[in-house]
This record gives structure tokens, C-alpha cells and sequence, in this order.
């Protein structure tokens, strides 16, 4: 499997790319922002992307619409990891048709958990 991860902070990438090294995924690719995400997304083929909420550039809300909106992407599995607990950003999220929903902090468990899910939706 193929995963893209996106997150502004390099150590909350690191954290996330070593979870999933742990949980024996390997091809994985980073990037910094949605920006960088979406040129990623269309240079490559990704089964996974895993993004942030609040990034500078362009947020993972704003990525998961374009991804949604793409007629040769809308069908990418998007997990988006936040600290945010606004109920209304949230729904919003939902409504945008994301895939998987991790609130930070998160275990190792709770990602292998949202991972099966989605693979299963697939």
C-alpha cells in the first residue's frame, strides 16, 4: 500500500511514518503541506492519504475537497489527523466525504484500528 502523509510539523511526520513502518507499511511518501500534497497526487499513484487539518498553504479541508472534486483522485482514501474538537469543523469534515477521522494524541492501536477500517471500505 501506498500512503502519502501530510503534515506541516516534520515531527509529527516522523511519529506517523514510524507507526506505520511499525504496522509494516513501507512505501511511504511525505509532503509538507496540501500544496505539495495535490502535486504528489498527480505525479503518483497513492492507495492512502493521510493528512493533517490545520496546515499553512492549504489545509487538509481544503485538500480533501480538491481530492474529492478530482474526477482521477476522488476515490483516494483520505484519513485526516487533527487536534481539533469543534463539532461544526468536524461535521464539516465528515460531509466532505473523508475516510477516517483520528483525533491527536493517538496510540498505535487506534491508527491500526482507522487503517482496517478503511481498508475494509475499499
Amino acid at each position: 500500500m501506498k500512503i502519502l502523509v501530510v503534515d506541516d510539523m516534520p515531527l509529527m511526520r516522523h511519529v506517523l511514518i514510524n507507526m506505520l513502518r511499525k504496522l509494516e507499511f513501507k512505501d511511504l511518501i511525505e509532503a509538507t503541506d496540501g500544496v505539495q500534497a495535490l502535486q504528489l497526487l498527480h505525479q503518483h499513484t497513492f492507495d492512502l492519504v493521510i493528512t493533517d487539518l490545520h496546515m499553512p498553504k492549504m489545509d487538509g479541508k481544503s485538500l480533501l475537497n480538491r481530492i474529492r472534486d478530482d474526477q482521477q483522485l476522488q476515490n483516494t482514501p483520505v484519513l485526516m489527523v487533527t487536534c481539533e474538537d469543534n463539532a461544526t469543523e468536524i461535521k464539516e469534515i465528515i460531509a466532505a466525504k473523508v475516510s477516517g477521522f483520528i483525533i491527536k494524541p493517538f496510540s498505535l492501536n487506534i491508527l491500526a484500528k482507522q487503517l482496517k477500517k478503511i481498508a475494509e471500505l475499499v
